[in-house]
């Protein structure tokens, strides 16, 4: 199927959309990449109640079909490689590096982690316990499992920085655990979507287990929240849509999943090693310019170190190469989208205003199309300026100095966020000791690697619940206890 005007998937059927189409832009070229559909909110009301009428006989199926549907859509999305990579890169703005290997690849290898995940147990015996007898029976021994059961249909609404592992991660696990999905892009870059639920259709799937739609309109969103059909909500994105989100989820007792905003402390001791920390906060910089929410965004340095850790950041910063993301030694795509341009750009004029200095970066890359904003390092800042409490997604780090360990801990913990922090110290042990202080869901030591069964989620406003690993599996179930007399 073409991407230049996309349809809707709906119980199993391609459908064009009732609100006809809209163009989705390339960031470097502001060229149109295809057409996707502009579903009703009666369409997204049906999608769900395909998936509602799908979900008693997929949550039934045999976790070896499962798997082995799971396991062929990710073949599928492999021998795709080139094209749905270039697709992601030309909707995404990433480079072709990232488009393959951080969105594309890791998309297809979380279908085959989970394709395996669907053949874990959900059953765990627990303790029998003996009981006297009383009011509520005789005595006796009683026997016990925990069973974990699918939750039902769950709305998947996925972000714009990665239209590949975000839905991966959401989609493959819900699959996996007998759930059926309704699965609502981000409006800036859907089209990959597309591709992911051809693959699942040519695997095999059963009509309505996999729905998609998608809208420019707030609207659209809405009803794939709020429709009577779903049990549960998975979201990805901003912290202010998140919690309108969990308020409609909150008044129907819908289960949810929030992996929403960050603002990513890194401590920086004085014993660090700095080539380790500035290739670490760079990514900030260089890693789809810096539209990711765990990005080590706010820089805390002890003062003796301070001067050399912003001058070598801003050499890092000045080094890397803004432009066409398709151009094999650029660093530094476009952000998505020209508002979000403009709003990034925004922040960096409020630090000059709030007293920062721009030590790298601060104007806008002297380009002809594209929405490119030039990796911005801000220094002299404090942890009460908005541009070091507020999160800018985008390529824009900002240093803050402190002078001890506790004056360190508590700077990274005055935010509203906690998603994932980092501390870079040569003492291991102090590292360690640190990490287990600060409020956040995850902590790099020395590194910003991750573990990809390690589960991932936020304290405070950068979320609720965890996933990845087999973390995502327990998020799209429910816990059922089973009792018997022995």
């Amino acid at each position: 199927m073409s991407d230049d005007a996309r349809q809707l998937f709906i119980g199993g059927e391609w459908v064009e959309p009732d609100g006809g189409h809209y163009p989705v832009l390339d960031p470097a070229t502001e060229d149109v990449v295809g057409y996707a559909p502009e579903a009703s909110r009666d369409q997204v009301y049906r999608a769900a109640a395909a998936a509602r009428e799908a979900f008693g006989a997929w949550s039934r199926t045999r976790p070896e079909e499962r798997a082995a549907i799971l396991d062929r859509a990710a073949g599928l999305m492999q021998r795709d490689f080139a094209p749905n990579a270039e697709l992601a890169r030309a909707e995404t703005g990433a480079t072709t590096a990232t488009a393959r290997g951080m969105q594309v690849a890791v998309g297809v290898s979380r279908f085959r982690r989970y394709a395996k995940g669907a053949l874990e147990p959900v059953e765990q015996a627990l303790v029998p316990q003996v009981n006297e007898a009383g009011p509520m029976g005789r005595a006796g021994v009683f026997g016990a499992l925990a069973v974990r059961q699918p939750v039902g249909v769950v709305t998947c609404v996925t972000s714009y920085n990665n239209p590949w592992a975000n839905p991966a991660g959401k989609v493959a696990p819900a699959l996996a655990m007998g759930n059926t999905v309704v699965v609502k892009p981000a409006p800036q870059d859907p089209l990959s979507v597309f591709r992911m639920a051809e693959a699942l259709e040519e695997a095999g799937v059963p009509r309505g287990v996999v729905n998609v739609v998608t809208g420019s309109a707030p609207a659209v969103g809405e009803a794939a929240v709020d429709s009577p059909d779903v049990d549960m909500v998975s979201f990805t994105g901003s912290t202010a849509v998140g919690q309108r989100i969990a308020e409609v989820c909150g008044r129907h007792m819908k289960r949810q999943l929030m992996e929403l905003g960050g603002k990513g402390a890194a401590i920086v001791f004085d014993d660090a090693d700095l080539a380790s920390a500035v290739a670490g906060i760079g990514t900030t910089f260089s890693f789809y310019s810096g539209q990711i929410c765990t990005a080590p965004t706010r820089v805390l340095v002890q003062r003796g170190i301070h001067d050399q850790l912003v001058e070598q950041l801003a050499a890092y910063a000045g080094f890397l190469k803004v432009g066409d993301p398709s151009a094999r030694d650029t660093v530094v795509g476009p952000v998505i989208s020209a508002a979000h341009r403009d709003r990034v750009e925004s922040y960096v004029e409020l630090g000059r205003k709030e007293g920062a200095s721009i030590v790298a970066g601060g104007e806008r890359p002297p380009l002809d199309r594209g929405f490119y904003v030039a990796p911005t390092l801000l220094a002299e800042c404090t942890n009460a300026m908005r541009v070091a409490r507020e999160e800018i997604f985008g390529p824009v780090v900002v240093v803050i100095p402190f002078d001890d360990e506790e004056e360190g801990v508590a700077l990274a913990n005055d935010s509203e966020y906690g998603l994932l922090d980092y501390v870079w110290s040569g003492d291991v042990a102090r590292a360690f000791r640190v990490a287990r202080r600060l409020r956040a869901g995850g902590v790099g030591v020395n590194t910003i690697g991750r573990n990809m069964e390690a589960p991932f989620g936020g304290f405070k406003k950068s979320g609720v619940g965890r996933d990845v690993g087999s973390y995502a599996l327990h998020a799209y179930s429910e816990l059922q206890s089973i009792v018997w007399p022995g």
